[in-house]
């Protein structure tokens, strides 16, 4: 995964901050991501949730809206609506310099953003909110005493999440002329509402509200244990995983399997970054994600390296069994392998040529469900013997190692 800072202008000319996350390989979509209410790009559940999305293959800008972070402009003169702008402007740079977005994310206020902005982004397939207000009108009870003096001065100072804002009243008055959620019933889009049951912040009923406003496809996933900012990486991690695996049903990946980075058919790509020992891989296209366990120094995210070489192994046996079972019309229902892996003496191994020193060993035990008499289940036990992996793991292996080129060179 890459990140890159990037700026664009909105529809005041102010210039916007934001980072674009790119997979590795060929993004099978893009992704538009938007804040809560008085945060910014770099809150922490934007970013976790954005590298979970990477991770699956997708690529996701997330931005500062006008007035906060590194973006241009004054928070003053913003609103809800500007917000909304603010998006359809991020969606156009995304048209412009690489793809239209197809999957719309908003965290809190973000998310009740994104419901209003799908529509006047056409290139919007999926809408996902991530414990949303089902109205804009919500945040006012954020403003608490001080929305009195606002409404009757035109403007106070109010501590947000322990920062000063300066609230005009034309915020207050656009959040309440807002049609949300009962204009949810056109959006058109595929929804998908999460929420976590116990948020401190915006009671769930609000995801309630939403849902049932917004007609089907919808669907709902509560983040169980989760706070509103979804402060735990594991929290926001799981949401990004889930939201991925959902808007995949709905957005339009033709051709992203033909990686840039793939030379041939079966190539694999591994990339690890300078922190920490996850690791990325594009497999024909298929992303994939590679740790090392925490007894290891690792995050535990995905499988081991020798996990995904035992996984190689049971697998393909799996399947060559499958395979004989059709070809000579077997009742074989499944073939369940099960592959353990372990460094051992070599002085261990009866049958092994090495005598010194360690060995690895694969121990492999399979489970056949059908109405398969005993001659049936000894052959294939031998023919798991035959499958390929197996056949590549005991023959003579010649890797060869080379550095590619620096651009340029």
């Amino acid at each position: 995964m890459t990140q890159e800072k990037v700026e664009f202008t909105n529809q005041d000319g102010a210039t916007l901050a934001g980072h674009l996350h790119h997979p590795l390989g060929r993004p099978r979509a893009f992704a538009l991501f938007a804040h809560c209410f008085t945060c910014t790009a770099n809150i922490k559940a934007a970013v976790n949730i954005a590298r979970a999305l990477t991770e699956q293959g997708l690529a996701v800008l997330r931005f500062d809206f006008t007035g906060l972070g590194s973006s241009q402009g004054d928070f003053a003169d913003t609103n809800f609506s500007s917000n909304v702008d603010d998006l359809i402007a991020a969606a156009a740079w995304l048209a412009q310099a690489h793809e239209p977005p197809q999957i719309l994310v908003g965290h809190s206020l973000g998310g009740t953003a994104v419901l209003a902005a799908a529509p006047r982004i056409e290139s919007s397939r999926a809408v996902v909110t991530i414990g949303a207000p089902a109205a804009p009108a919500h945040v006012l009870h954020l403003l608490g005493d001080a929305q009195e003096d606002i409404e009757r001065s035109g403007a106070a100072t109010v501590r947000l999440a322990g920062r000063p804002f300066l609230i005009k009243r034309q915020f207050l008055d656009d959040v309440t002329a807002q049609a949300l959620p009962d204009s949810l019933g056109a959006l058109r889009k595929a929804l998908l509402v999460m929420h976590a049951p116990r948020d401190e912040l915006v009671p769930i009923d609000n995801a309630g509200r939403i849902f049932v406003s917004a007609k089907h496809p919808k669907s709902f996933v509560s983040l169980d244990g989760a706070d509103h900012l979804l402060s735990r990486e594991t929290d926001a991690r799981y949401a990004g995983h889930v939201l991925a695996a959902w808007a995949a049903r709905y957005v339009s990946d033709a051709g992203a399997r033909a990686t840039t980075l793939t030379q041939n058919g079966n190539e694999v790509v591994a990339e690890t970054g300078a922190a920490g020992f996850v690791t990325e891989i594009n497999a024909a296209g298929h992303p994939l994600l590679v740790d090392e366990p925490t007894s290891a120094g690792g995050t535990d995210l995905g499988p081991s390296p020798y996990d995904l070489l035992s996984a190689a192994l049971a697998s393909c046996t799996s399947l060559t069994l499958q395979m004989y079972a059709r070809h000579k019309q077997l009742p074989l229902k499944t073939a369940t392998v099960r592959v353990n892996h372990a460094k051992i003496h070599a002085a261990d191994c009866e049958h092994c040529e090495t005598a010194s020193g360690r060995i690895d060993r694969f121990e492999r035990v399979v489970e056949l469900a059908g109405d398969l008499d005993e001659s049936d289940r000894q052959r294939m036990l031998e023919i798991a013997n035959k499958c390929p992996v197996h056949r590549t793991l005991k023959s003579e292996i010649d890797v060869l190692t080379r550095l590619r080129p620096e651009p340029g060179d």
